[in-house]
């Protein structure tokens, strides 16, 4: 199994070259999709963006496992593991003899753990995104590594096309108030932070903003919510913590804000919310969706 390991490090040392390559010639190439040995890997994923990554441009079969929360999409089932993101097992992860693995933070020093185990293992971080560019990076990086260059190109270009259409060529001449709930506890996001940023564009100022100097993710009172009187109220937390517009009307107090008297409570998927996979675009046409609703009603 490991006759063809050389090459593919090789050609996964390649990777930051032949993206940069790519960007800097403007994506001009005349590739095209290969199953190669060089991209013909088994691939354990601890990531549920990057998994969605690999399936959305077609590289599943070389996925062999993936971590618990990889549950997206669902042609992935079969190789659902309960080898966890936060806390994984580098003796779990290696019974799958993989080629790569791919993460998104390096909990419990995996890298190292793997590495030092098989140095001819490769892992691949890919970190949360802090701007969209970021998510067609890693997107082209995983086509580069296995192999599906065109198929990532189609993806990002479907993606830019899709958020083109979503997202104002200009600053909105007006803005609205948002809540974005991250939990029940009303842990919320600033306009610094990734979503926050997105928000921002489409025309929405987070209530959060300013709370708590320093903290982007900081939480906020009921008291505080309620007296901001945001125009919608965006929920993460609809699997988590089973909130509904429902469920928010009942909170005492409540009733009186304008999201809540306006059908503004907006409930979105916490999987699609706290990841940033090709799915980022559902969320951006939610909240550009909730955007025209609010100019709609005047």
């Amino acid at each position: 199994m490991k006759n063809t390991h050389s090459l593919r490090r090789r050609a996964f040392s390649l990777i930051a070259a032949s993206a940069f390559l790519f960007s800097a010639c403007g994506g001009a190439t005349e590739s095209s999709d290969t199953t190669s040995p060089e991209n013909s890997l088994k691939i354990v994923s601890l990531s549920p963006t990057a998994t969605e990554m690999l399936y959305a441009i077609g590289a599943g079969d070389q996925v062999v496992a993936v971590d618990s929360l990889s549950t997206y999409p669902a042609e992935v089932a079969p190789k659902v593991t309960k080898i966890s993101a936060y806390e994984p097992s580098a003796e779990a992860i290696l019974a799958y003899e993989p080629d790569v693995v791919l993460i998104s933070n390096d909990m419990n020093k995996i890298t190292e753990q793997l590495t030092t185990a098989d140095p001819e293992i490769d892992v691949w971080t890919g970190a949360a995104a802090s701007s969209i560019e970021d998510v067609y990076t890693q997107i082209t990086q995983l086509g580069e590594l296995t192999g599906r260059v065109d198929a990532a190109a189609d993806v990002v270009e479907d993606m830019k096309e899709r958020i083109d259409a979503a997202v104002p060529n200009e600053a909105p001449a007006v803005s609205y108030k948002a809540f974005y709930e991250l939990d029940n506890t009303y842990y919320s996001v600033t306009s610094n932070t990734f979503v926050g940023a997105l928000l921002k564009q489409i025309g929405f100022n987070s209530i959060a903003d300013g709370v708590e100097e320093g903290n982007d993710y900081p939480q906020l009172s009921a008291e505080a919510i309620v007296a901001a009187d945001p125009d919608v109220i965006f929920l993460a937390d609809t699997k988590c913590c089973q909130q509904t517009a429902e469920t928010v009307a009942a909170r005492p107090g409540w009733g009186d804000i304008a999201a809540v008297k306006n059908d503004g409570v907006v409930e979105l998927d916490d999987d699609i919310a706290s990841r940033w996979g090709p799915r980022i675009v559902d969320l951006i046409e939610q909240f550009a969706a909730a955007y025209e609703a609010l100019q709609k009603q005047g």
